[in-house]
């Protein structure tokens, strides 16, 4: 299994809001109200970007969970499984975890959960049926989503082609 050069990762690939609900939701349920606390993404150091292949961490408040897209269709939750301090080794890549690395986030730090969503595509694309994953703030929301083989990272309401669901 790829583990992305991350240590002790091990993903578990399922596709569609339902499956995903049934293994997560209440698991997912649990972060309402707690607050956001990092927002964690692995830094290509030479071309100081984003790299948007590895997952995506977001602690509330000691609780982390791990998103990650993978081919067109395919959503991994992992918690409390990868620790940001160790090194990231893809070979060929020079990578390393930040937690400020996306401006956008800072404003969401410290601000409690309202709903965590799963918001499906519903267009009539080949991403329909992906599955994103929504957390709702009293002053923002932000959504890590398929970007088609990699994550994507929203500040704004869901497309109005994503049917949310709700697990708060």
């Amino acid at each position: 299994m790829f583990d992305f050069g991350i240590q002790d990762y091990r993903p578990r690939w399922m596709s569609g809001p339902r499956a995903v609900g049934q293994v997560h939701g209440a698991r997912l349920r649990t972060l309402i109200s707690r607050p956001l606390t990092r927002l964690w993404v692995v830094w290509d150091l030479e071309d100081d970007e984003w790299f948007p292949d590895c997952p995506v961490l977001l602690d509330f408040d000691g609780e982390q969970v791990e998103i990650n897209h993978w081919k067109l269709d395919e959503l991994s939750l992992t918690w409390n499984a990868i620790d940001p301090r160790r090194p990231v080794e893809w070979p060929g890549f020079a990578l390393r975890w930040r937690d400020d690395a996306i401006p956008e986030a800072a404003p969401l730090l410290g601000q409690p959960v309202r709903n965590v969503e799963l918001l499906e595509w519903t267009g009539t694309d080949a991403a329909r049926g992906t599955v994103d994953v929504g957390f709702v703030f009293p002053h923002g929301r932000i959504t890590v989503y398929n970007a088609l083989d990699e994550n994507g990272l929203s500040f704004a309401p869901p497309h109005p082609l994503s049917r949310p669901h709700r697990l708060g």
